[in-house]
């Protein structure tokens, strides 16, 4: 694959992965704010969908296709950059996998909410720990498309 197409692959997916996890956040966020358990208990199933259909496969054309790109470009797998790079994507997907398993429970939660049409104060203390570690990865998120676009750290 030549180089242009793989770094439209690549932009794409980053895109894909930041604008799947603000949609998510927005939305978790604003179901968590309504206190209405069904709505909740419909957007925890269309965030949980969402990840799987959107997140997951970007994460993995990411992966590949930053590979191949290194390799396209001579970049060093040693360089600081990559170093740095790959640190805030390791620390992104250290917060997304709880994230992962959190959504299930939240779901299981919303799910007897609905029948006691009650959000529980363990819905909200687990959609607390939700958020408290989605912002940080998000904010990782960025630093990264900061590392792609001005390449600070020595690339060889």
């Amino acid at each position: 694959m030549d180089y242009l197409t793989l770094k439209l692959l690549h932009i794409l997916a980053s895109v894909i992965v930041a604008g799947t996890g603000t949609g998510i956040a927005f939305f978790m966020f604003m179901a968590n704010r309504s206190n209405n358990p069904q709505a909740i208990y419909i957007t925890t199933q269309h965030v949980i969908l969402g990840d799987w259909l959107f997140t997951t496969p970007a994460v993995i054309i990411q992966i590949i296709t930053g590979v191949l790109l290194m390799n396209k470009q001579g970049y060093s797998f040693s360089s600081p950059w990559f170093y740095w790079v790959m640190g805030l994507f390791v620390f992104i997907g250290l917060c997304w996998l709880p994230v992962l398993r959190i959504q299930y429970r939240l779901r299981e939660l919303a799910a007897q909410q609905v029948e006691s049409n009650e959000v529980t104060p363990a819905f909200k203390a687990l959609m607390r720990s939700w958020t408290l570690l989605g912002v940080p990865a998000f904010m990782a998120i960025l630093a990264i498309f900061w590392l792609m676009v001005f390449k600070p750290f020595g690339l060889g």
